[in-house]
């Protein structure tokens, strides 16, 4: 049995009776001048400055800093890059984390509930919103794009709670999945192929599996496969998505005011994006009516990628024809894949992200939809293979490029080689796009 590893945070210095007056004194002063100045976030210079005037206190400044510009006990693991998630979930119980690479940990930290209120109050006043007993429920994200969940009283029996989701400050790029296993080298350039399609033939693709597998980190990496001159509008609930693209718009959700007025929904922005002639619409995560609006885009010519709560490839065809999305069978064919992505717990490596079938939707036999499994994981050799004898995608970009079955599947390889020349090296996801798009300048 594998025991829950302890996440330590660094212990703040104890401030003495003397700090501790000096402390309040100081705090005092910036929360007067920030009622003054009617600001909601006191900027770290002006802080510094005030400070500076009082004491030479470096205890002092550090905890002011952190408490009044930061999160108090928990600022660290906001700083931390390692970090993908961060769970307060009541009063004097411990933290959890979830780290990137050794899964969930518990934490040395506790916090009370006026220190929790304090957090959260303090997200909310951020974005001039407000979280009571009327309105029990918080969604939100901080200003480096955390998204956050908070819930207070009645609702949550054990005291106020916080969900703190985490983005990468320097996102994953494609070579970095690699790198990891979630997917391989011929993988990588097989989805290159299908999402430029040759600049003729782009595919629909859905990116399914369950919370935190990583649907959305997939679809930002391969989204960098989308050629350059294409011009692309993302429809999020929350700005997840960081696509280095120069012709991008990015588009999120807003909920109703306190007076219930001024909602903008999925839907909304959806149908609003096909007024403002995408080459192609990115749906960070599918889960209601939108769906429809989004496969009549795509039963009419547009392309389009995103993702959905789903365990199986099956299963995603099931939730995208059943409330509340209701997407009639004839129009589930404008998707042409489904990758499955899944968190499995590997024997050798631990709790690993892996991509595990690749379906192709290839059409409707007795109303019910056929799918083609293109690539499948094998857990044995850790590792996804190409399993198909044929892919339809490809047909159809050779017929439409005027190429062979076989020259497109060799330049597949092609691009498999052009990957493996730069998977070790050390990028950002704008250099990657680069490199992508000077093969791509080659194809045009």
């Amino acid at each position: 049995m594998k025991y829950m590893e302890i996440y330590k945070t660094k212990k703040e210095p104890q401030l003495d009776k003397t700090e501790i007056q000096e402390y309040q004194k100081i705090k005092e002063k910036i929360i007067q001048q920030e009622i003054n100045n009617e600001k909601s976030i006191i900027n770290k210079d002006v802080i510094h400055e005030l400070i500076t005037k009082n004491t030479t206190n470096h205890k002092i400044l550090n905890k002011l800093l952190h408490d009044i510009q930061g999160y108090g006990k928990i600022d660290d693991m906001i700083n931390d890059d390692d970090l993908e998630e961060i769970m307060i979930i009541g009063s004097k119980k411990p933290v959890y984390v979830y780290h990137r690479e050794k899964g969930m940990m518990l934490t040395n930290i506790k916090l009370n509930n006026m220190e929790i209120r304090q957090i959260i109050d303090k997200i909310a006043n951020n974005i001039q919103r407000k979280i009571n007993k009327q309105s029990p429920i918080l969604d939100a994200r901080l200003d480096d794009g955390s998204r956050v969940n908070a819930t207070i009283p009645p609702i949550t029996a054990d005291g106020p709670t916080l969900t703190i989701r985490k983005f990468r400050k320097n996102p994953y790029t494609i070579f970095d999945l690699i790198n990891k296993n979630t997917l391989t080298l011929n993988l990588a350039a097989f989805l290159w192929i299908v999402i430029e399609g040759l600049h003729i033939r782009p595919s629909n693709i859905i990116i399914a599996g369950g919370t935190g597998c990583g649907k959305t980190t997939t679809l930002n990496t391969i989204s960098s496969f989308i050629p350059q001159h294409e011009r692309i509008i993302t429809i999020e609930d929350t700005l997840e998505l960081q696509i280095p693209h120069k012709h991008i718009i990015r588009t999120e959700t807003k909920p109703p005011n306190i007076e219930n007025k001024g909602e903008i929904t999925m839907d909304l922005l959806l149908k609003n994006s096909l007024r403002q002639r995408p080459d192609r619409i990115i749906i960070g995560e599918v889960r209601s009516n939108e769906a429809i609006t989004l496969f009549t885009a795509l039963n009419t010519g547009h392309s389009g990628m995103g993702t959905l709560h789903a365990n199986s490839t099956y299963e995603t065809i099931t939730r995208l024809t059943n409330p509340p999305m209701s997407v009639p069978n004839i129009m589930i064919k404008s998707i042409d894949f489904i990758i499955m992505q899944k968190r499995i717990y590997h024997p050798k490596y631990g709790i690993i992200r892996r991509i595990t079938d690749v379906a192709e939707v290839v059409g409707m036999e007795n109303n019910k939809i056929q799918l083609n499994t293109i690539y499948k994981y094998n857990s044995v050799n850790d590792s996804i293979k190409y399993t198909a004898i044929n892919c339809n995608a490809l047909n159809k970009i050779a017929y439409l490029t005027g190429l062979t079955y076989k020259q497109v599947h060799e330049e597949i390889h092609e691009r498999e080689k052009y990957l493996e020349k730069y998977h070790d090296k050390n990028m950002n996801i704008e250099k990657v796009h680069e490199i992508i798009n000077n093969y791509h300048q080659k194809t045009l």
